[in-house]
Order: structure tokens, then sequence, then C-alpha cells
């Protein structure tokens, strides 16, 4: 049997860094497929030993052949596949959001085709939602009707479409993801960014105002890492995509966590209630059905340890406070 060897892409992006530092902390083989070479998510969580133990590949998701080839040469077991541009760039640009977030997710059932890997772990989202008021239930379950109303949304719900058609044809089975507000160090960049700018103002403090509110899902983002790599080594038969609970809370409450675990920035970080467009939460039964428990920090928990760890980022000239809470 071939040694366990991650294959993750898109790696350099928040949950990515997380998911290699798991990996690394297990002294799992890994090597990392992005288009980009900026390391500052890796190290702002990991230490340089650490990173020194990661094979990174540099290359376009978009491009067939090379993803296959990556694949081919790492000798990878497991693929989690998280390359993809978010809410933003699909608007502002469709077509290169379709081509890396549809196309790329295309490539890589093709290189685990092409590889005899037959299990893939995707990110898929919250986005394949509708608005609350498409739905009689507050947390909508992982087959409530997907109304997208982005074309993120649209270009994850097609995903989720490709590995049905993989599974149907080539007998490739995967697992999609549906997290929602993912928060923690590392998280920088994105629609749903900012709860986490928050807590880094809290900690160098300074204010911040976050520009929604209402209820929503949020989720550690070490503990979503987590899952996709319980969900890459989970056998499973099938394709089919599962929500992420995680705490689901109104601003409020995030804000009065961010307060408790830094009293200095009572009254400081200040937001807008206005909801955004997806269900309040999300129902994960489905999800623990086939992984059984799932890593789950409590709300206080997470916020307090994120903003320690950037008071610790801080006080090592890690981060710059006003780049990162912009």
């Amino acid at each position: 049997m071939k040694k366990e060897h991650f294959f993750v892409t898109g790696a350099l992006g928040c949950l990515g860094a997380w998911i290699v530092k798991n990996l690394v902390q297990e002294r799992v083989q890994v090597t990392v497929f992005d288009l980009g070479t900026d390391t500052h998510r890796l190290k702002l969580i990991m230490d340089a030993p650490g990173i020194a133990q990661v094979t990174f590949v540099q290359g376009d998701i978009t491009n067939r052949e090379a993803v296959i080839r990556a694949v081919q040469q790492s000798g990878a077991t497991r693929i989690i596949h998280l390359a993809g541009l978010q809410v933003p760039a699909c608007k502002a640009n469709p077509t290169l959001g379709a081509r890396v977030n549809v196309v790329g997710t295309v490539n890589v059932f093709e290189a685990a085709k092409e590889t005899g890997i037959k299990q893939v772990t995707y990110a898929s989202s919250v986005a394949v939602y509708g608005p609350p008021t498409d739905y009689a239930e507050t947390l909508v379950s992982h087959n409530a009707p997907l109304r997208p109303r982005s074309l993120y949304g649209v270009y994850k719900q097609a995903n989720e479409n490709t590995a049905k058609i993989y599974w149907q044809d080539e007998g490739i089975a995967a697992i999609g993801l549906r997290p929602y507000i993912v928060y923690g160090p590392a998280r920088d960049q994105g629609m749903t960014s900012a709860p986490t700018k928050a807590m880094m103002a809290a900690a160098a403090g300074q204010p911040y105002h976050i520009p929604y509110g209402g209820t929503a899902g949020y989720q550690l983002a070490d503990d979503v890492a987590r899952t996709f790599i319980q969900a890459a080594r989970t056998p499973f038969e099938g394709a089919d995509a599962f929500n992420i609970k995680g705490a689901v809370v109104h601003m409020s409450e995030i804000v009065a966590a961010i307060e408790q675990a830094e009293p200095s920035a009572r009254g400081r970080i200040t937001f807008d209630d206005t909801s955004l467009p997806f269900p309040a939460g999300q129902d994960d039964a489905a999800l623990k059905q086939v992984l059984g428990s799932v890593p789950d920090t409590s709300l206080a928990e997470g916020v307090a340890f994120t903003v320690n760890h950037f008071k610790k980022a801080l006080q090592r000239g890690q981060i710059n406070p006003k780049e990162m809470t912009r």
C-alpha cells in the first residue's frame, strides 16, 4: 500500500493553510498546488521547519495537463480541492471565475481519473443556497433546493453536479463540504472575512466596522480544515455535498465574543444589521452520519484563540494590522 500523501489545490489560502498545518503536524506528506507563491498565511500559523516539509508546485488549475502532471509526479493518494475565486472576483470577472471554479474542478476530477485516485474531497459553499425567504426551516438541510443568487454559488452548484457525473461515469467518489463563515488566523480575504478582521482590529487596539450582520453560521478555520482531512480519509460510495453547521449566532454575539476575548475592544467593533443573502444556518446531520463526530470548537473559545493568535503575531511583527483590516 502506498504511503498516504495529500495533494491540496489552492493551499495558500486560509483553509488550505490550516489543512497543510494539520497534515504536517501528523507527519503526512503533502503537495501544494497553487498559482500563487505567497506563503504569508502559512507563515502566520506554521514555523519554518514545518513549511519546509511541504512540496510546493506552482501551476494553473485551469490547465488540465498541468494538473494531471502534478498529481502524477506527486504520487498522491488523496486529493483535497480548494482552488477557486471567491464571490467578488467571480462577479468582477465571470469568465475567469468560471474557468477557475468550474473548469478547474473538472481538471481535478480528470487528474483523479488519470492517476487512479478513487475519491476527491472538494470545497462547495453555503452560496449554493438562496436567501432565508426561500426556505421554511431556519437551518437548511443538505438536500434542500439549491437556489444560488451569485455566479460564485452557481459555479459551486455546477461543481456538485460535476462530482455526481464523475461518480456515475468513472466511479470516482466525492465529498463536497459547504462551509459558511470561516473565521480564524489566516482568514484575510473574501466577502465574509470581516469578522476575522474585526478580531484582528481588537487585538491591535483598533476600531472596526463589519459591513453586514444578521444570523449566520460561523466555523473556526482549523475545525473546517480538520473536517476536510477527515472527509478525505472516510471511504464513501457516491458523490454528495454536506453542510457544516458550526455556531449559528447573530452578529451581536460575534461582537460580544470579541469583547470578551479583548475587553478593550468594547464599543469599538460595530456592524450593519443587514443579513447576508443566505439561510441563517445549516443542518449538519447528514455530514455526521457520514463522518461521525466532527470538530466543533465553541464560538467563545474560537474567537479567544483567534484574538490571542493575532496578539502574538503582532508582537512578532508578522502582520500589519492596517493592511489586514482593510
